[in-house]
């Protein structure tokens, strides 16, 4: 799903989440950090490890010694995932490798990360980079501790490069409404390829139908609930 807000400021996705309760995975962004905090809204942050790996790899031209070990660690999670996925594991057995697997690990990384920080200086990309890992550590493992959450929001990141390769062949939406109808249509778009379809049929059909739909049954036009249909109606 894709919401529109005019700017970047916190109260977009204070307005988006205000009724919202779990966990809540992003980039370490500072427009959330007020909504963690919030203890009455019951949000847990849960960080993503592939930002933390990108500060390693970009400080490697200055320190590539203790770049080259985070990243050989990043390395090793990400084979404990790629495992799990391999092995089609449900949310207990991938809880279960993570324990066996990943926790040991995570253990090491701070244990490495607290001893070489006073090493490094602060403002260094690879301080920068301990720093961050460090003062995120909490929500960067809480993914271990359960199976169901994700080692980093890559599948999110990946949802808007779209949208971010279309400035270069748009410059506005034109207004505010149009940035919201946009927001709506590719949320549509968006869930038809989750649910292998067509796009162009579903719109070409949907917006034929919808002007004589019923009002209060418009959610049997949703992809999903359109599939559905097509698929009975075909068998």
């Amino acid at each position: 799903m894709y919401d529109y807000t005019p700017n970047r400021c916190r109260e977009g996705p204070d307005e988006f989440l205000k009724d919202f309760h779990g966990y809540l995975q992003a980039d370490a962004y500072s427009g959330y950090d007020q909504i963690y905090k919030e203890a009455e809204r019951g949000i847990t942050e849960v960080a993503c490890m592939a930002h933390a790996r990108r500060k390693y790899f970009e400080a490697q031209s200055s320190d590539i010694m203790r770049s080259t070990v985070m990243l050989a660690y990043f390395h090793l999670l990400y084979d404990v995932e790629r495992e799990a996925r391999e092995k089609q594991l449900d949310a207990a057995g991938r809880l279960a490798l993570r324990r066996e697997r990943s926790q040991p690990m995570l253990d090491d990384i701070q244990a490495y990360l607290k001893r070489e920080r006073p090493k490094v200086l602060p403002k260094s990309p690879i301080g920068q980079a301990m720093a961050y890992t460090l003062s995120n550590w909490d929500a960067l493992v809480r993914y271990a501790k359960d199976g169901d959450l994700e080692i980093d929001n890559n599948g999110a990141e990946r949802s808007l490069r779209g949208i971010a390769v279309g400035r270069r062949n748009w410059t506005f939406f034109g207004s505010d409404n149009g940035g919201r109808t946009a927001a709506v249509l590719t949320s549509l778009i968006a869930t038809c390829k989750r649910h292998h379809m067509d796009p162009f049929a579903y719109l070409r059909d949907v917006l034929a139908r919808i002007g004589a739909h019923p009002q209060n049954r418009l959610d049997e036009l949703l992809p999903d609930n359109w599939l559905a249909a097509r698929t009975a109606s075909t068998a």
